[in-house]
């Protein structure tokens, strides 16, 4: 079977968002041009890494075209995205893999997001050597989200993916773990049970 590759280029809309309260949402990427949407899911922590990688990488290649490239220092306010996610949320696949990388003729942002693959191996080596293979497949690989971001709408689709990491629960003052609403057993406490 042939790998599925989901490309937007360029998206109308691409953009980070939850589903779930916060302590148990569900994190996504979705991409919409014109009918189609596409939705995949991955962990906060990617959102977070994928987010702070896209603005050091567009502040990079700020500096290095000397303020040339075509990427805004602040997200102009024509591309801010502060709708909700496009539903029905319909999950494509999960997120293992995430690639950047700048095209400098076209001036965009190249985002991919490939699914996550489980892999037989019987020691690490054979699992180096099959992960690389896996990568280097373009026609039977697993399945991919490949979007191409102006550098208007990159600068947009990292402050949105921060604000959303951010809006989640408040963290503890002393122990910076996010505080759950049934109470926090706090690690500097000696587990004593704090109230939210």
């Amino acid at each position: 079977m042939s790998r599925q590759v989901f490309l937007y280029d360029p998206p109308e809309r691409f953009v980070a968002g939850t589903v779930g309260l916060p302590g148990r949402r569900t994190f996504f990427l979705q991409a919409t041009a014109g009918p189609r949407v596409t939705s995949v899911a991955l962990e906060k922590t990617q959102v977070a890494a994928l987010a702070e990688r896209m603005d050091e990488l567009l502040d990079e290649v700020v500096r290095r075209s000397g303020g040339s490239a075509a990427v805004p220092a602040v997200v102009p306010t024509e591309v801010a995205d502060t709708r909700p996610l496009d539903t029905p949320v319909e999950e494509e696949f999960r997120v293992g893999t995430m690639a950047l990388a700048w095209d400098g003729e076209e001036q965009r942002m190249i985002v991919e997001a490939q699914a996550l693959v489980e892999l037989d191996a019987d020691s690490e080596e054979d699992l180096a050597e099959a992960e690389e293979r896996l990568l280097q497949d373009e026609e039977n690989g697993p399945p991919m989200l490949r979007v191409r971001l102006t550098g208007a709408q990159a600068r947009a689709f990292a402050k949105r993916a921060l604000d959303v990491v951010n809006a989640g629960r408040p963290p503890c003052p002393l122990c910076s773990l996010p505080l759950d609403p049934e109470g926090h057993v706090c690690p500097r406490q000696n587990g004593y049970r704090r109230g939210a």
